[in-house]
């Protein structure tokens, strides 16, 4: 716990009223720039585990984070820069990391091109994810960081074309984004290998895919609303977004080709909104599921709905399947942790917004029947300001076995808290 002092040092002085104090107003340094607008935010955050694990620092999280937008509007173009400087007390590292750096353009009155890093997104999922085959950030993601950082930037060429019949868009990857998986540097995870947990005494290498072009991703949307539904059918070819393969002779974990086709629609149904979706994983490289070491095919599928359930209260439920095929292959060859044929996880979201919207408080549940584990996450969000907000909240793992998926990060269960200041 002594790292914190620092970290608290430098929250101050950060939080200093020398930051501007209006949202979205341009500084006086760009009064003649009509055209540019900057926003940002100092975040700070700190968090610690709420029991003991071998494998990593008690603390889980503490950090100050300054985000500059900056966003310059000419005619039919727009670029933006997004970036963030952070300074990390768990790693004892400052970092700069750009989450967006792009030109919008319009070609043509029903096309648009962005080209450059971006945050892409799609699907009907909460939290829960079939066709959207772009890179998330799960450590950020379970150690308490804003949600926005679940999902991490690509690099891509991305063109929409808007015709009244159908919506479409191509999205081109020169070189493969991958997600930003568990490791073990910061949180602990199962080894198979070892046959037990492990963390920063075992961290996970990769074999990058980084080969210009030749290792490159493709995906497509099509979409148009048909009455109040909204429809969608989608392709992906590239690489599973996380390692899901292993080198025998190295043990680095790889990227195997995939390719997804799927579909969703998302519409009103009984005084609430539903979604389903669906996708197909076909796995390249393991399509007789005869390699223990490369995951198999699967089919997935997601059904969701939301409601509100009284005033300033909504409430959203999830069901969502992986089906694993060719599955008796698979069973012969993995071993004594081998995963289940279907693993079927529910989710539960409430949102209830108090004190004229200001204060904001929020559950979210995962719960698997099949592993027999699940992941909470609890938190509380309050707006004193337009420009001052504080916020906390766990992200709260449970299992009956260290090799399931939420099970794996019980220890890695932790309490965190933060304050923000937007300018």
């Amino acid at each position: 716990m002594k790292r914190l002092l620092p970290f608290l040092i430098t929250l101050f002085g950060l939080l200093a009223p020398a930051v501007p104090p209006a949202v979205g107003v341009t500084p006086s340094w760009l009064a003649d720039a009509d055209d540019l607008e900057l926003r940002g935010f100092v975040d700070a955050r700190a968090g610690a585990r709420t029991g003991s694990d071998p494998y990593e620092k008690d603390v889980s999280l503490a950090e100050t984070r300054l985000q500059l937008d900056l966003n310059w509007f000419k005619e039919r173009a727009v670029f933006k820069f997004k970036g963030d400087l952070v300074g990390d007390a768990v790693t004892d590292k400052a970092e700069a990391a750009a989450r967006e750096i792009n030109l919008l353009f319009s070609p043509l009155d029903f096309v648009d091109v962005k080209l450059g890093r971006q945050i892409l997104t799609w699907g009907t999922g909460d939290l829960l994810f079939v066709n959207d085959l772009f890179p998330k950030d799960w450590e950020s993601f379970f150690v308490g960081r804003d949600s926005e950082y679940l999902k991490a930037p690509a690099d891509v060429l991305k063109t929409s074309l808007f015709f009244e019949a159908v919506n479409i868009d191509l999205v081109y990857a020169p070189v493969f984004n991958g997600s930003i998986f568990i490791d073990g540097s910061r949180l602990s995870y199962w080894n198979p290998n070892l046959e037990r947990l492990a963390g920063r005494d075992f961290i996970l290498a990769d074999r990058e895919r980084n080969r210009f072009l030749k290792d490159s991703e493709f995906a497509l949307r099509l979409y148009r609303n048909i009455g109040s539904v909204e429809t969608a059918i989608y392709g992906y070819s590239g690489f599973w977004k996380t390692p899901e393969g292993m080198d025998p002779a190295t043990a680095d974990l790889t990227y195997p080709r995939l390719n997804v086709w799927g579909a969703s629609a998302r519409g009103p149904f009984l005084a609430g909104i539903a979604n389903i979706e669906t996708g197909y994983y076909d796995s390249r490289e393991d399509r007789d599921g005869g390699d223990p070491l490369v995951r198999n095919n699967e089919i997935r599928l997601l059904a969701g709905f939301e409601k509100e359930l009284a005033v300033n209260l909504t409430g959203s439920v999830q069901y969502y399947l992986e089906w694993m095929q060719k599955y008796d292959r698979y069973r012969r060859t993995a071993g004594l942790s081998a995963r289940d044929e279907y693993r079927h996880v529910v989710t539960l979201r409430l949102t209830r917004l108090l004190l004229n919207q200001n204060l904001t408080l929020s559950f979210f549940a995962y719960y698997s029947p099949t592993d027999e584990d699940g992941y909470l996450r609890p938190s509380i969000r309050y707006k004193i300001t337009d420009q001052w907000a504080v916020e906390g909240g766990g992200n709260i793992f449970f299992g009956n076995a260290d090799h399931t998926f939420f099970g794996q990060f019980e220890n890695n269960s932790n309490l965190y808290a933060g304050v923000r200041r937007n300018f």
